[in-house]
């Protein structure tokens, strides 16, 4: 089983930055890749970034270039850095995670999800 805990949401002005952060605690930590996801106003929940257990990422097209995606194993930690943030980005945010070595962006791998943490982006 794998815990998951995002932080770090709220409300920025387009163009600005938001650091998100993900906890993961249980059993296997470092072994998993981890991904965030979110679910915009009338669409479906959407792969946004993702780490593999060996560091290759990979990003939606809407986002490269403006997110970055890191993971601290000694800290059981996973971050997602956005920049330049557009009103589209809006949405909730979530973690999850995977046993697969990854990189993916399909919702369907991931068996362990966070609550998320809501993003706002104002004009």
């Amino acid at each position: 089983q794998v815990q998951l805990v995002e932080s770090g949401g709220g409300s920025v002005q387009s163009g600005g930055s938001l650091r998100l952060s993900c906890t993961a605690s249980g059993d296997p930590r470092s072994t998993v890749c981890l991904a965030w996801f979110r679910r915009t106003p009338g669409k479906d929940r959407e792969g946004v970034a993702a780490i593999g257990r060996d560091g290759r990422t990979t990003y939606a097209d809407s986002v490269k270039g403006r997110f970055n995606i890191t993971r601290d194993n000694s800290k059981n930690t996973l971050v997602l850095l956005m920049n330049n943030l557009k009103l589209e980005d809006t949405g909730m945010y979530y973690c999850a995670a995977e046993l697969g070595a990854g990189p993916s962006l399909s919702t369907d791998d991931f068996g362990w999800w966070g609550q998320g943490t809501q993003v706002t982006v104002y004009s």
